[in-house]
């Protein structure tokens, strides 16, 4: 069955050279990814042929804050234009997202136009907070803008927390603990959960009804806490249109991303819908098989397997 996986990492040499990311002061795991992250051609390939993964939607790592300002929008446009290369060099096999420099949501927003209309690349990935804010922020209305003329999603992907958050939360615990509690082991995914939530009690998607969003690894909790959030915060915010859980369920869709166990899969599976879940695999920072495995263990419909693995994804990116 044909499979499509839509958040998958790469970085390239002149992003690395940027800002320095999977140098010597990084984790020695993220330091060994370094050349799967690199590699935009016969290895990855190959590692995509072996779980039998036919298109990956590729986007950069969540690094974008490590920019100096002056020279972020400069160093993403020459990363879009690496990814378009790399794309072009294999057809069929990859595609991308744009990476855009949310500092400055204006010069974004046309960085945003010009990779869709002129690369093709199918919407953008954007990660986390800019400089503790929320993209709920009025500042940030010019990607939104853009995403819903150009008809393209906006994947919210977790980044690195502000300090003051690192500094409450997740200091003070031993050896790299406290990190991995911030990213990965939890504060990603809070985080993002959370900024799923802001974006709607917000009123962002009674401007933009038509606007969709994509959020990874399983939903980032929301759909194990929907029906609680949605009582409660439907009922004081009384400027919103719709339920808290109705704009859920027509703005957002969800990847597997990096939760390749069960309970996770059928809690989404029966709040979010087949409907709005996609397939993805986090690639390098879990494996291809890994996510193969994953999709071999589900007893689903064979219906219901095409449209995680390749027809929700076809649909939603026009491909």
């Amino acid at each position: 069955m044909k499979t499509i996986a839509l958040e998958e990492h790469f970085v390239t040499p002149s992003f690395l050279k940027a800002t320095g990311a999977y140098g010597t002061a990084a984790p020695p795991r993220l330091q060994q990814m370094q050349a799967q992250l690199l590699d935009l051609g016969a290895g990855r390939i190959a590692a995509m042929d072996e779980a039998g993964l036919d298109l990956q939607v590729l986007s950069l790592t969540t690094l974008v804050g490590s920019l100096q300002a002056a020279n972020a929008s400069a160093v993403l446009h020459d990363v879009n234009d690496e990814l378009n290369a790399a794309v072009s060099a294999h057809p069929g096999r990859f595609t991308g997202f744009a990476a855009l420099n949310t500092r400055d949501p204006k010069a974004a927003a046309k960085e945003f136009e010009r990779c869709v209309n002129r690369l093709g690349f199918k919407g953008a990935l954007l990660s986390g907070t800019t400089d503790g804010e929320f993209l709920d922020q009025p500042k940030f209305i010019p990607l939104f803008e853009a995403a819903n003329a150009l008809r393209v999603p906006i994947y919210i992907h977790p980044g690195p927390p502000p300090d003051a958050v690192k500094t409450a939360y997740f200091s003070g615990l031993p050896g790299e603990t406290g990190l991995v509690l911030s990213i990965a082991g939890w504060g990603w995914h809070a985080e993002t959960g959370l900024h799923s939530l802001r974006l709607i009690v917000s009123g962002l998607f009674d401007r933009f009804p038509d606007l969709q969003v994509i959020i990874g690894h399983m939903g980032e909790g929301v759909p194990y806490a929907l029906a609680r959030s949605n009582q409660l915060l439907t009922g004081v915010a009384r400027h919103l249109k719709l339920s808290v859980a109705e704009y859920f369920h027509r703005n957002f869709h969800v990847t597997t991303s990096g939760y390749f166990t069960l309970p996770p899969f059928q809690c989404a599976y029966e709040v979010v819908g087949i409907d709005r879940l996609i397939y993805s695999v986090d690639y390098p920072f879990s494996t291809n098989m890994q996510g193969r495995e994953f999709l071999s263990s589900l007893k689903v419909s064979d219906d219901d397997m095409s449209k995680l693995t390749h027809r929700n994804a076809e649909a939603l990116l026009k491909l």
